[in-house]
This record gives structure tokens, C-alpha cells and sequence, in this order.
């Protein structure tokens, strides 16, 4: 099995529809840090797992210094939503993303094997 992950730095800035009230209603930005992690039994015909570049473009290049309640087309964007999103865009080969909203505050999606 190969492994490779990827560390994208996001700038953007949302507002969380949440039931508790609080600043989070708010539109407020972030520094996110998000780490995508691939995996493959079989490297594809350019010897990768996922090309990295890719991955920068389907994240970074798309939600980088946006306002994720527009750019994520009505996704609530909390952390954990943000971190399925972000797999979704890179595909099956993503097998788990962590997204750093601070450095106190990590949300994880994984995909149950």
C-alpha cells in the first residue's frame, strides 16, 4: 500500500448555521490548515497515488479566500463538513482529512473501510 498526504494552508472566510447561538453566526475568516491523506494498492500510470497538484487544485484552487457559505453551494461549512467536502473533491483514493480551523480545533473525516 502506498500512502502520500497533502498540507494546504486556506484563507476564507464562513458563518456556521448552528442551533447553539453564538459568534460562529457570524461571518468571521480563518487560516485553515488541512492535511488530505491518499492511499493506493496500485500507483496510477504516472508512478502516484494522486498527483498533488491536483489535489492543490481541487481544494485550494476553489476555496481559497472565498466565503465557503457561497463557494460550498449551501453546505453548512463547519469543520467536519469542510473535511468531507475536501474529500469528495480528491476522490476515492482519500481516505482521511483533518481540518485545522485553529490550533485548538480539529474536525477529521475518515472513510470506514
Amino acid at each position: 500500500m502506498y500512502y502520500v498526504s497533502k498540507r494546504l494552508e486556506i484563507s476564507g472566510a464562513h458563518a456556521v448555521n448552528s442551533s447553539v447561538e453564538g459568534y460562529c453566526e457570524a461571518l468571521h475568516g480563518h487560516n485553515w490548515v488541512i492535511v488530505v491523506h491518499c492511499k493506493s494498492a496500485e500507483l496510477n500510470e504516472d508512478g502516484m497515488v494522486v498527483d498533488f497538484g491536483r489535489i492543490k487544485r481541487a481544494i485550494h484552487g476553489r476555496i481559497d479566500h472565498t466565503n465557503l457559505n457561497e463557494t460550498l453551494d449551501g453546505l453548512n461549512p463547519t469543520a467536519e463538513n469542510i473535511a468531507r467536502w475536501c474529500a469528495e473533491q480528491v476522490g476515492p483514493t482519500c481516505y482521511r482529512v483533518e481540518v485545522n480551523e485553529t490550533e485548538g480545533n480539529q474536525a477529521v473525516w475518515e472513510r470506514d473501510e
